[in-house]
């Protein structure tokens, strides 16, 4: 018997991999998080299986469904949302796993963060605009950021930014991102809104009008906030993976042809 961790991805059935699906369609029950894992992936589940929303239940209650499914000899999908080792808060049910001595294992799923950068068709690592991506979140109502993480200590380093779980807290991400050099009042900045969901949708501005932006729009909850130069770059030179003048171990230099 497994508990099975399985990114769904960020919400089109079809973006979910294939060993997560494989696994959904073998294990006799389903835990899946409702709020954001659409029932569509959840219905490759057996015909006969024991599929449970874990929405709104209690970690102590999950956990006794492994338990009880574990007595029984019978594998479990657990199913999160996107990737599972971000925000999935999976540490907290592994550490309670280990103690049961139930086996588990992980299977990725796509980030909600490179599935919205997709959509947008845009690279978010830009030759000599910006190489680094830093993905975090700001403190609400859920833990607290630990120190040395706060967005004016991140945004030093001109990274583009993707922030998770602060939709209502956009005015906090322009207090701490708008005096710094690397972004600014003109910065470009996108709310990705239920990515891979049939409402999705896109909302473009730049750092110091994004927050109107969303009171607009009427966003609340599921998006995700991009800040960086790299958005919508167009003046940047080639990168040097193709360059034809960078000789590497898969492209030596060319004998030049004899006249």
């Amino acid at each position: 018997m497994t508990v099975h961790f399985i990114g769904a991805g960020p919400g089109a059935p079809d973006l979910i991999t294939v060993r997560g699906l494989r696994l959904i369609e073998s294990c006799p029950v389903c835990l899946y998080a409702g709020s954001l894992v659409p029932e569509a992936v959840v219905k490759a589940a057996p015909e006969d299986a024991k599929v449970l929303d874990t929405a709104p239940m209690t970690l102590d209650e999950i956990v006794d469904e492994m338990a009880a499914a574990h007595e029984r000899g019978q594998d479990v999908a657990r199913v999160h949302s996107g990737d599972p080792s971000l925000y999935g808060a999976i540490a907290e049910q592994i550490r309670r796993l280990k103690a049961l001595d139930i086996p588990f294992d992980i299977t990725p799923g796509v980030p909600a963060f490179a599935a919205a950068a997709a959509m947008m068709q845009t690279e978010l690592t830009v030759p000599e605009i910006c190489q680094t991506v830093i993905l975090t979140r700001t403190a609400m109502k859920s833990s607290k950021m630990p120190e040395g993480e706060e967005l004016s200590t991140l945004g030093r380093s001109g990274a583009t930014l993707a922030i998770h779980l602060s939709v209502r807290n956009i005015p906090h991400i322009q207090r701490e991102l708008l005096p710094l050099p690397a972004y600014g009042e003109d910065c470009p900045a996108v709310i990705a809104y239920r990515v891979g969901w049939p409402d999705e949708a896109f909302i473009h501005g730049t750092l110091g009008d994004i927050h109107r932006k969303a009171r607009e729009a009427k966003l609340t909850r599921t998006a995700l906030i991009f800040v960086g130069r790299a958005l919508g770059a167009e003046d940047f030179i080639d990168s040097k993976l193709y360059d034809a003048g960078h000789v590497h171990v898969m492209r030596p230099r060319r004998k030049q042809a004899a006249v």
